[in-house]
């Protein structure tokens, strides 16, 4: 069983989630597995997966984002946090306490949809060994699948920030859309663009008077822990446009970007959620596993993989 954990973001805010950890190494320490979720999804929905990676040799730890799940401290009308609180205190937290907590220890992140774009805002990411996303985009409308665009425009970048401005917050969880969500998290979602840097934190200045999305975008650059991006051909957020969107941020970073139909693998469908079920254990989460184990894919790999070498 995992013990329950309590870890300051850069900015103190207190963070809750799970930790597993092995009895300490005579010989060579573990490598550590930290898992980011998708916008406003528990860091419970990823337990097994993380029992996973733990019973494969990493210690693990997972938790919430700020106004969810293990995280979320009162009513979240009038709470501030947007994605770049996620990335740049709470994910940059999470870093820090590993750092602390695990000395020594190599890094490694799982990153879920939007839990891949938030490691790019962490100072410390430049830390991270290697990275394993899956569906990972930061939701430009353009690039959802076509059929399904339309309503996922009016869901998402229309009905989505109007409650969020009414409501002071979006009630998610009982319109079963997902976790109830922070405004400031919903209106980023709302109106990102192509480049997130023309979306986020406008007219924000840093110290030395650059726009600070400026700032935080040339932070992707300081990553170097080679990726594979995992995209399915079923998945309405994950696109080949999408994920090729972001991953041409992590320019420094060795790039390898597998698409995988169902069909490939004897399944009609998987989607945006699905890799994370239990019933993949066999199936998919050994691309997981053998990429943060050796940078590489599974011998007899199915899927479609193309390579963005360093300063692509």
């Amino acid at each position: 069983m995992p013990d329950t954990i309590r870890i300051p973001a850069a900015d103190a805010y207190p963070l809750g989630g799970f930790q597993w950890r092995h009895a300490p190494a005579t010989d060579a320490p573990p490598p550590v597995a930290l898992i980011n979720p998708a916008t406003s999804v528990r860091c419970r929905y990823y337990m097994r997966f993380a029992e996973y990676l733990h019973a494969h040799g990493w210690d693990v730890v997972t938790y919430d984002y700020r106004g969810i799940g293990e995280s979320r401290r009162g009513a979240l009308r009038r709470f501030q946090a947007d994605w770049i609180d996620w990335g740049t205190q709470d994910f940059e937290g999470v870093l820090q306490h590993t750092n602390r907590a695990f000395p020594g220890q190599a890094i490694d992140v799982v990153g879920h949809s939007v839990g891949g774009f938030v490691i790019g805002l962490a100072p410390s990411a430049h830390r991270i060994r290697r990275i394993f996303t899956m569906g990972a985009q930061f939701a430009y409308w353009r690039d959802y699948q076509a059929d399904k665009r339309r309503g996922m425009f009016l869901k998402w970048h229309v009905l989505m920030p109007l409650i969020a401005q009414l409501l002071g917050h979006v009630p998610a969880k009982r319109l079963g859309w997902m976790e109830d969500t922070p405004k400031g998290v919903a209106l980023d979602w709302a109106r990102m663009s192509a480049r997130f840097e023309d979306s986020v934190r406008r007219g924000i200045l840093t110290a030395d008077g650059l726009p600070q999305a400026i700032e935080l975008a040339r932070n992707f650059q300081t990553i170097s822990a080679p990726i594979l991006a995992l995209g399915t051909e079923d998945d309405p957020y994950g696109t080949e446009a999408a994920l090729d969107r972001l991953l041409r941020y992590y320019s420094a970073s060795p790039r390898s970007h597998l698409r995988l139909a169902p069909q490939d693998i004897g399944l009609d469908t998987i989607g945006h959620f699905a890799f994370f079920h239990e019933r993949f254990r066999g199936i998919l989460w050994p691309y997981a596993l053998e990429w943060l184990r050796h940078a590489a894919l599974p011998t007899g790999a199915a899927g479609r993989l193309k390579i963005m070498p360093p300063g692509y």
